[in-house]
């Protein structure tokens, strides 16, 4: 990819709610004339321009595209060394644009959580884009990168402090507060519409190892937690996380492309904390029922209507002190091959599926545009810790609000 592009990154879907955080976010930071060359893009110059006016500086560059216009989506990627999208579901709006990257060898991130459709990007442009030079990175936002790069800074400080890798890691939702954003809810609903279509879409995304090269998806991990249950090891019980389903398939996927660092038996499972005795372990039979809530009912139906009323929809989000109240916290737990534990934990300091997902999706980004050199030498279809490795864990910590930290 030639370093003369004209933009390092441009904001594809910027006029979308997380696309205006991730231009603010950039803006506060980074600048128009810094080291991060960027503008913002889309389809509705009049929409872009609000986006410009809000900002308060009418000198952000603007250019406009279509996501289903392969043509218009050449010329577009080829003008920046970096995509940086906000624009889902993804299964719906994405596949034209990774495409394009793909055939450029323009660097890629996105806030994907569509298992289905980053397995179907990975079978047909992951060896294309290694030709090309192209890194696709997926997954860039709340899902997946705590999960990710929680899991990559623990099996470092593992081998730092006790000579060798864990055999297992267990993320656990300790603490958040705000919700998933109406992107991320639209998602699921779509992947709910694509699996109720095709049956043998339930085989795949049931398989802990989804998003693994086709010729290791076997191993010894069991299928995402279903019930309430004890967790000795965090002193609490636990139900499903489900924001689980991505995220585990993302972190399989890392250690694979890494050449399974931790050996080929390595384990590791993400639920949600609830507490200890009856309240925790009511808390999480509540949680249970909530999810049921939000997962029932056949797409499109009366039920799905009925229930969409009370959930966030594509555009909408907290307000700025909202997001600014809001916070998460992982404890990550990394299980040696003696029985001994090593704990840490991944924080933000902002709301999951705004604040602090936009600051990660633009971090992710300006690594791709800045840290080449800083970076792992792989390209195809990556997860971020493969694909970014230290220089990302560097930028979250300095710029994104997040902390990993090893418990004392």
């Amino acid at each position: 990819m030639s370093d003369s592009r004209e933009y390092d990154v441009i904001i594809w879907g910027a006029s979308s709610f997380t696309g205006r955080l991730v231009a603010e976010f950039y803006l506060n930071t980074y600048g128009l004339d810094g080291e991060l060359k960027w503008a913002m893009a889309g389809r509705n110059q009049a929409k872009l321009e609000e986006v410009r006016a809000e900002l308060g500086n009418t000198d952000v560059p603007i250019l406009i595209g279509n996501s289903l216009d392969a043509a218009s989506l050449k010329e577009l990627v080829s003008k920046t060394k970096v995509i940086c999208t906000t624009v889902g579901p993804y299964a719906l709006y994405g596949s034209e644009l990774v495409a394009a990257c793909v055939e450029a060898g323009t660097d890629y991130c996105d806030l994907a959580g569509e298992t289905q459709w980053i397995r179907r990007m990975i079978d047909q442009h992951h060896e294309r884009a290694q030709e090309t030079g192209a890194r696709i990175v997926h997954c860039c936002g709340f899902d997946s990168i705590p999960s990710d790069m929680g899991t990559y800074f623990i099996q470092k400080k593992a081998k730092e402090l006790k000579g060798e890798y864990a055999k297992a890691v267990k993320v656990r939702v300790k603490s958040m507060k705000g919700g998933a954003s109406g992107g991320t809810i639209a998602s699921i609903n779509n992947v709910l519409a694509e699996v109720a279509e095709d049956k043998a879409l339930f085989k795949l995304l049931n398989n802990p190892y989804t998003l693994n090269p086709r010729d290791a998806m076997t191993g010894d991990d069991k299928p995402d937690l279903r019930s309430v249950k004890f967790d000795e090891d965090a002193d609490s019980f636990m139900m499903p996380f489900i924001m689980a389903a991505i995220n585990t398939r993302v972190v399989r996927r890392s250690h694979a492309l890494a050449g399974f660092p931790y050996g080929k038996d390595f384990t590791y499972d993400e639920t949600m904390m609830t507490g200890k005795g009856l309240s925790g372990r009511m808390k999480g039979f509540g949680g249970l029922l909530g999810l049921a809530a939000m997962l029932g009912g056949k797409p499109g139906g009366l039920y799905k209507k009925l229930t969409a009323k009370f959930l966030p929809a594509p555009g909408e989000g907290p307000s700025k002190s909202e997001r600014e109240a809001g916070f998460w916290k992982y404890l990550v737990i990394a299980k040696m091959r003696d029985g001994s534990l090593l704990k840490g934990f991944v924080s933000g300091d902002r709301d999951p599926g705004y604040g602090s997902t936009s600051k990660m999706l633009g971090e992710a980004a300006a690594c791709l545009a800045l840290d080449k050199d800083k970076t792992p030498d792989l390209k195809g279809m990556l997860t971020p810790s493969t694909a970014l490795g230290d220089a990302l864990l560097e930028r979250l910590q300095q710029k994104a609000g997040l902390k990993f930290e090893i418990r004392s």
